[in-house]
């Protein structure tokens, strides 16, 4: 089995046989090479394959690693990668993996951080929870632009930039974007381009002047429409990339934390307001907290007129000291770096009876998940989602109960 790649056909490649013997990092294969391990790009655990070698210099330190280019001993959960760019475009780490296995790989992705803390042996992960689209379902795409105006992708591994004319993840409104945009953005070297796909808006980013570009860009901000609620999202706002899938996590989150409408409920790192505005109906009161301005000027047109939500700027961890409340329910989704500690820490001064933590980063949810344990908290239930099919990223709801009464004011 041979995977062609159009790069460097006409330079010496350096070229090595290679036994795939676990996972590294990024969602690649881990191989020895030399004198110590290297990821190497499109294998799995337990193949023997030809990789070329890639040798680079960043940050002062010089890297090795590989990238497959035949299987020798394939794995049974081997397929082919439908993309064509698969291999020079490193975006989608998992194409050549079986969907059903990547589901399982994440589990046990989230497992093996789990069994890092002494404090979360024997905590049970749930199977991943599949996309209900496997592609086509991302609604965000950053470009980088480079000479000429053409659009696409720079390899992670060789830094090299991979022109690319349609993308497999991406909706189709916004691979029809690309083909209108495609050899005339050379006013700029990054693209942001966000589309609805439960109401047709979008957003380009940066404004272009070319008068060979038909589609509108320049938009401040765009509507998405998420479980029959119109919400207002800004460029610079954090929004899920997958929005069938959004939805799902959505209603998984207002059922797992038990809501009777009677609840004090709490949405940390609240962003534009998605989680308040969807459950406020739901809860007797909702405080938001959001350090964003941009995330913040969208959440006062996403709020307006729900009377029983409070929306307060600043930093999740001063605004939770500061408010000095022990609620029923908290909703954390923080960024990839997880909780600041001080966040942590006023969940155990003020415990709530549930928390739902939303994480898209398995290790610092885990890491974060032992410091609540530590504090009276007891982990219900870990449940992986696949919000990205096709790569290795894998999100994941936690829900965690407190023997305690909330609801104070």
């Amino acid at each position: 089995m041979t995977l062609t790649s159009s790069q460097d056909t006409a330079e010496q490649q350096e070229m090595a046989q290679l036994d795939l013997t676990g996972w590294g990092t990024l969602g690649d294969a881990l191989a020895q090479f030399e004198d110590g391990p290297i990821n190497v790009f499109g294998g799995i655990p337990g193949e023997r394959v030809m990789a070329r070698i890639l040798r680079y210099r960043r940050r002062r330190q010089d890297h090795v690693s590989g990238i497959v280019t035949d299987v020798l001993s394939p794995s049974p959960h081997r397929v082919e990668a439908p993309c064509g760019y698969f291999g020079q475009c490193t975006g989608c780490q998992w194409q050549h993996i079986e969907y059903r296995h990547q589901l399982k790989l994440k589990q046990d992705r989230v497992e093996d951080n789990m069994s890092q803390y002494p404090q979360l042996q024997g905590v049970d992960v749930s199977p991943t929870m599949p996309s209900p689209q496997l592609m086509n379902y991302r609604n965000h795409a950053r470009f980088t632009i480079r000479n000429q105006g053409q659009m696409g992708f720079i390899n992670r591994l060789s830094r090299r930039f991979v022109k690319v004319d349609d993308c497999m993840i991406m909706a189709p409104w916004i691979n029809e974007a690309l083909g209108s945009l495609q050899d005339k953005a050379w006013e700029t070297t990054q693209m942001s381009i966000r589309y609805g796909v439960n109401t047709g808006d979008w957003l380009i980013q940066p404004a272009l002047k070319n008068p060979e570009i038909t589609i509108a860009t320049g938009q401040t901000h765009y509507t998405e429409r998420l479980m029959n609620h119109d919400l207002r999202i800004a460029s610079p706002s954090f929004a899920q990339v997958n929005t069938p899938q959004t939805e799902q996590m959505m209603g998984l989150v207002r059922e797992r934390l038990h809501l009777t409408g009677q609840e004090l409920l709490i949405d940390a790192y609240a962003g534009v307001g998605t989680f308040a505005v969807l459950l406020s109906s739901s809860v007797r009161k909702v405080i938001a907290i959001e350090e964003s301005a941009a995330a913040v000027k969208d959440a006062a047109v996403n709020t307006e007129g729900i009377e029983n939500l409070e929306f307060i700027e600043g930093r999740t961890e001063e605004v939770l000291k500061e408010l000095g409340k022990t609620p029923d329910a908290v909703i954390l989704d923080p960024p990839r770096v997880g909780c600041h500690p001080d966040t942590l820490t006023a969940l155990v001064r003020y415990p709530a009876k549930r928390i739902a933590y939303v994480s898209c980063d398995p290790e610092t949810l885990a890491r974060d998940l032992a410091i609540l344990v530590d504090g009276g908290y007891e982990v219900e239930s870990v449940e992986p989602i696949d919000m990205f099919p096709q790569t290795h990223h894998v999100e994941c709801l936690t829900v965690l109960k407190h023997g305690v009464k909330g609801g104070s004011e």
